[in-house]
């Protein structure tokens, strides 16, 4: 639309330089023309009290040398035959009309302008003290007609230039500021598409365009307010689950010493937490934005110690091994910490359901440049088709899974534009090598982030397995 206008100022204003400047221009030349000839005739007149006391050719010879225009040849004064001239014409210097022209003037005694070689000439009629009329010829060269012409011309094409980038430059500045708050609007559209939710527009511009924003606005709360209202919704029915949990959880005392009555209970204990991080989560949720902003996020090896430390019984209980390593320093990571403890569940919750017992497993924490990497590595049967179990809701011909653990860890990484890679461990299983970018989740970055990430992985992976057994 910038672009329109400027077009549209450039050709308006194109026309009105040249509906005025041309007609100016040929005013000008028409000036120039009648102060020539005008000069022309002041010259002729000087000569008329001469004709009019003598013929004498001595006297009037003088009297148009004395002449400006006499005085540079281009005079010629042409006395019809008299007494006075011995019965001859008289002519004084050079004469350029045709002789047609001033028998013409003559006769019918008025002024006029011919055609001559180079130029005009003016034939001027001057009655004699006889009674006759004498013709005074003066010469205009056509360079005198076009004085000042070609400046004028210059001039006027200047300002009409001048006018034309004024106006272009008027028309872009206006054309700015009407797209300025169109491409505003645009982008919080973006924005809001990507799941900035806090994207607003501020109310400027055009009317239509304020109207726009304004519409734009009350439609982004609405969208917000919307999510809020979805949000409550699942933390009350979250909240209605602990009803049964209590009873489920009455239950579980009464069953009394025992491993599996331990197990029991723990796992009711935690499905308690579980939801209450739900009911947490979805009434303190902000969804300003689709990522964790700066500042945001958990400390990876205090989440995996933490998840560890809860595995660890059962896993002592089915005699597994556990091997833990790289969490002896804090490392942040731009995820929220439930949802890092929600993957990393998902993931050892997949090898305590899919490995035998007794299965050894192991949890790595690499902290990289721009990425941290937890390895989740088991000595089981592996995964027959790793892409397939990256697909949500996908769980193959496994029994009692829902296909959605690990589409769950894929979705935390891919969050801060990293990813999830699936291989064969040095334990002899499967490897699940989660990437969590430490920069802020970009469009289009995943991809470069995962390359990097499995060339790094490519070239030192095996060794890095090995110090984790």
């Amino acid at each position: 639309m910038r672009w329109a206008l400027v077009r549209v100022s450039l050709a308006v204003t194109t026309m009105v330089v040249l509906a005025f400047a041309v007609p100016l221009g040929l005013v000008i030349q028409e000036m120039a023309r009648d102060r020539a000839f005008a000069n022309a005739e002041r010259q002729a007149a000087a000569i008329g009290p001469t004709l009019s006391i003598t013929t004498d050719r001595d006297q009037l010879e003088r009297a148009v040398a004395s002449t400006q225009a006499g005085a540079a040849g281009r005079m010629a004064v042409h006395v019809p035959a008299s007494d006075e001239t011995g019965g001859r014409k008289l002519e004084i210097g050079t004469r350029r009309a045709a002789v047609r022209d001033l028998a013409t003037t003559q006769r019918i005694g008025r002024a006029s302008v011919t055609d001559v070689a180079d130029g005009s000439a003016l034939l001027q009629p001057t009655a004699l003290g006889s009674g006759r009329i004498a013709v005074v010829e003066v010469y205009v060269p056509e360079s005198e007609v076009g004085t000042g012409v070609a400046t004028a011309w210059l001039v006027l094409a200047g300002v009409g230039a001048a006018l034309v980038v004024g106006s272009v430059a008027v028309a872009d500045r206006l054309g700015a500021r009407m797209v300025r708050p169109a491409q505003r609007l645009a982008g919080a559209a973006h924005d809001l598409g990507e799941g900035r939710l806090g994207a607003r527009v501020p109310e400027e511009g055009p009317t239509e365009l304020r109207s726009a924003a304004v519409a734009f606005n009350s439609m982004a709360d609405q969208v917000v307010q919307l999510l809020a209202n979805e949000r409550e919704l699942a933390a009350d029915l979250s909240h209605r689950l602990r009803t049964p949990l209590t009873v489920l959880r009455l239950n579980a005392a009464s069953l009394g010493t025992g491993p599996a009555a331990d197990q029991t209970r723990a796992a009711v204990e935690q499905l308690e937490r579980e939801v209450d991080t739900i009911i947490r989560t979805a009434r303190e949720a902000k969804p300003q934005t689709r990522a964790a902003g700066p500042g945001a996020g958990c400390d990876v090896s205090e989440v995996v110690r933490e998840r560890m430390g809860f595995w660890s019984a059962l896993a002592e209980d089915e005699e597994r091994r556990v091997r833990l390593a790289g969490v002896h320093r804090p490392v942040r990571v731009p995820v929220a910490g439930p949802e890092l403890a929600a993957a990393l569940d998902a993931l050892l919750g997949n090898v305590f359901r899919h490995t035998p017992e007794g299965t050894a497993f192991s949890v790595d924490v690499h902290n990289g440049e721009d990425a941290v990497i937890v390895l989740v590595s088991d000595a089981g049967p592996g995964i027959a088709d790793p892409e397939a179990a990256l697909t949500r809701g996908n769980s193959g011909a496994t029994a009692g899974s829902t296909g959605l653990g690990l589409d769950i860890v894929r979705r935390v990484a891919e969050s801060t534009g990293g990813d999830v890679r699936i291989g064969h461990s040095v334990l002899g299983g499967t490897e699940v090598r989660v990437w969590i970018g430490l920069g802020s989740p970009v469009k289009g970055s995943e991809g470069r982030l995962g390359q990097r990430a499995r060339r790094r992985g490519r070239g030192g992976s095996g060794g890095r397995r090995g110090a984790s057994v």
